[in-house]
């Protein structure tokens, strides 16, 4: 581990994350609401075709990220382009209002493709910040990282909350305006000149591999983390049956997002005084989610109270695996690739995730139905990369001892 000398965060990290932090409350808040809107009086759509119309929602977004991209790098400008996403979505949230289908198709129209110009372009944005200082990159994107996380949880408690009390409208508007409220903060910012920019010391095969192995590694990450979740949601419904610690059945789902929060900040601390290697960090990251799976092996399908200590910290673990996987794979796409299109690869970033999402939904019913062979499934994959990634990482040593001597 190396000591970081002579490079700090500045005020635009912080001013970014607050932005990502009040969109990211908005969008799942929002989200928590939207099917729950339209199977309710106001629209009067049946459970089929509101899940049918979430999932179009959800898949579009993915795709609409590339549109967006390529708005922001080959046009517009990414910060230009993060701010007209952040009021078409607000625009989207103020459409469902509008208590009609209409308004509810313009809403999902809108809202998909704000955020699409938003996310890869903020991403993109905020990672050029730091690539004179790339030793920093790592604890920047785990301020972003656990941003996205805190606002996650909050926003569909506050909007959630606000929408089933006060009225739909209530709801709504409170995330159109803190969509609104997101997008002051890059006006606080400045636009980066890429030719201020420190040439890369790296070749352009090397980087080619580099990125491509972050691919490879965010879309497999995404989806064992989906695979593991059908036997994690099982223990979850198992332990909120019976157990004498005083927590919500519903909140049993949240508790991983208890441990992010926290081991986010050491990361973050850590990360920002002391540097190692990216790809050792991802290898930390997989053997931990190894571990982890391998530790709720050991709960058996009918758990007691005694192993709710087994479940919790393994859930440590899969948060630490996720903190050194997930904020990092956005570090090495920004540190390899060439700024001026970083958002259209950070949106193709998105795209393996949802193609394995896609081919684990087929398989969906067999594992739910098996909640043990899908920890067992995520095991085996965790160990395969984490043996891939200690290889690449021995085999990166060699050959730069080999070209150093």
């Amino acid at each position: 581990m190396e000591r970081i000398l002579h490079q700090k965060h500045t005020k635009y990290t912080f001013t970014y994350a607050c932005s990502r932090l009040l969109e990211r409350a908005a969008f799942y808040g929002l989200r928590a609401l939207i099917v729950l809107y339209m199977v309710s009086e106001s629209l009067q759509m049946s459970d089929v075709e509101a899940m049918k119309v979430y999932a179009w929602f959800t898949g579009a977004i993915v795709f609409s990220q590339l549109i967006g991209a390529l708005l922001g790098d080959l046009l517009l400008g990414n910060k230009r382009a993060l701010i007209i996403g952040g009021v078409l979505q607000a625009i989207g949230a103020f459409s469902f209002c509008i208590p009609s289908v209409t308004g509810l198709y313009l809403g999902l129209f809108l809202v998909v493709l704000g955020g699409g110009l938003y996310t890869p372009n903020i991403i993109s944005h905020f990672g050029k910040l730091y690539l004179n200082n790339t030793k920093l990159l790592d604890a920047g994107f785990t301020i972003l990282y656990l941003a996205v996380n805190i606002g996650g949880f909050i926003g569909p408690f506050f909007i959630g909350y606000l929408g089933h009390e006060f009225g739909w409208t209530i709801g709504f508007s409170i995330a159109g305006i803190l969509m609104l409220f997101s997008i002051i903060f890059p006006f606080m910012s400045r636009e980066m000149v890429l030719n201020q920019i420190l040439e890369k010391d790296t070749g352009m095969g090397e980087r080619v591999v580099k990125i491509l192995i972050a691919f490879v590694l965010v879309g497999l990450f995404w989806a064992i983390y989906e695979v593991s979740s059908i036997g994690i949601f099982d223990l979850q419904i198992a332990f909120s049956e019976f157990s004498s610690l005083n927590i919500l059945k519903n909140s049993w789902a949240s508790t991983s997002t208890v441990f992010i929060v926290p081991i986010s900040l050491a990361a973050i601390i850590l990360w920002s005084y002391f540097y190692n290697s990216q790809f050792v960090k991802l290898t930390v990251g997989f053997l931990l989610g190894a571990i982890s799976f391998g530790i709720l092996l050991f709960i058996p399908e009918v758990p007691a109270d005694q192993h709710i200590a087994l479940y919790l910290i393994s859930l440590v673990l899969l948060s630490l695996a996720e903190i050194h996987i997930a904020p990092i794979i956005h570090s090495v796409l920004t540190q390899y690739a060439n700024p001026k299109y970083l958002a259209i690869l950070i949106s193709l970033a998105f795209v393996p995730t949802k193609i394995l999402s896609l081919l684990i939904g087929l398989f969906y019913d067999e594992l739910s139905q098996n909640p043990m062979l899908a920890l067992k499934l995520a095991l085996i994959a965790m160990i395969a990369i984490c043996a891939g990634l200690v290889s690449y990482v021995l085999l990166t040593k060699k050959w730069y001892a080999r070209t150093d001597s």
